[in-house]
């Protein structure tokens, strides 16, 4: 007996309960007297005034009709509900003071807020177009979420002493981690040092020895052109000789050219030229 009467007590309350929540109240909810009238200022959520003022707030606002709603207290239509459809689904119905809510199927997203189309859900590695549509994360960009746009791998590890220890890829950044080098890598990393130490002494010789060809060329250089700035020409003074067979010419050349001895020499000089002009007369 006990149990039926909590079951029926129980079955009362819920009653009470869901009438509750379907009730709304109708008609103006705040309002202003002007003589013998009152003028509403906002109706119940729910209604849309029919008449700004009248005798009565009751009959001022009015229940939105069905298939419809409103979310402003101070209009006179309410607004049609939406329709879920195409690729949306119903997810809670139209009231009068609440629109539609959709969803999309599975592997759909909601294109905005409102949920008013569809678009394709990218999953990760991948990212949104324009289009609504979804391509791979470009070389070089990661996206480790769900329908989020790709990101840039990292080019560095954040902390000073972490070394990066694994490329990036669609899917995820670089990995960092604190690397401590084995015995191997440290005689690579040697063998690498030496090998470079002697490129760079090989490099400084060659420049050294090919600045010593070069200075000893131009010092050559300079001395050649030196030595030829410092010979004169040298050329002797022909004996001009005439063509003729008159001795009368060649005895008054001959003459000439003794007169001008014994200024510079004396009168044995002088002797000598006259018994050649009596040996040449005769």
């Amino acid at each position: 007996m006990a149990v039926v009467l909590w079951t029926m007590a129980l079955t009362l309350l819920v009653q009470r309960s869901l009438f509750a929540v379907g009730h709304s109240d109708t008609g103006c909810m705040k309002w202003v007297q002007r003589g013998e009238q009152v003028c509403c200022e906002a109706c119940f959520p729910g209604n849309h005034l029919v008449a700004e003022c009248g005798l009565s707030p009751k009959n001022l606002c009015t229940p939105c009709e069905p298939s419809t709603y409103t979310v402003q207290p101070r209009v006179y239509s309410c607004e049609p509900c939406t329709q879920c459809v195409a690729a949306q689904v119903l997810v809670k119905q139209c009231t009068a003071t609440r629109d539609t809510q959709c969803g999309c199927k599975e592997g759909l997203l909601c294109g905005d807020s409102a949920c008013s189309f569809c678009v394709e859900k990218c999953e990760k590695g991948h990212e949104p177009t324009k289009d609504r549509s979804c391509r791979p994360c470009p070389e070089g960009t990661f996206n480790d979420q769900i329908h989020q746009k790709c990101k840039p791998w990292r080019t560095r590890c954040p902390l000073p002493y972490h070394n990066i220890v694994a490329s990036g890829d669609a899917f995820s950044d670089i990995k960092c981690a604190n690397f401590t080098p084995g015995p191997l890598q440290t005689k690579q990393k040697a063998e690498e040092g030496g090998y470079l130490a002697l490129i760079v002494v090989i490099g400084v010789v060659l420049v050294a020895f090919s600045s010593i060809i070069f200075v000893i060329f131009v010092v050559a250089m300079k001395n050649l052109r030196k030595r030829k700035r410092q010979q004169k020409p040298t050329t002797d003074t022909p004996i001009i000789r005439p063509t003729t067979d008159d001795p009368r010419t060649l005895i008054a050349i001959e003459c000439s050219f003794h007169e001008a001895q014994q200024e510079k020499g004396g009168s044995s000089d002088s002797v000598f030229s006259k018994d050649s002009s009596q040996q040449l007369i005769a």
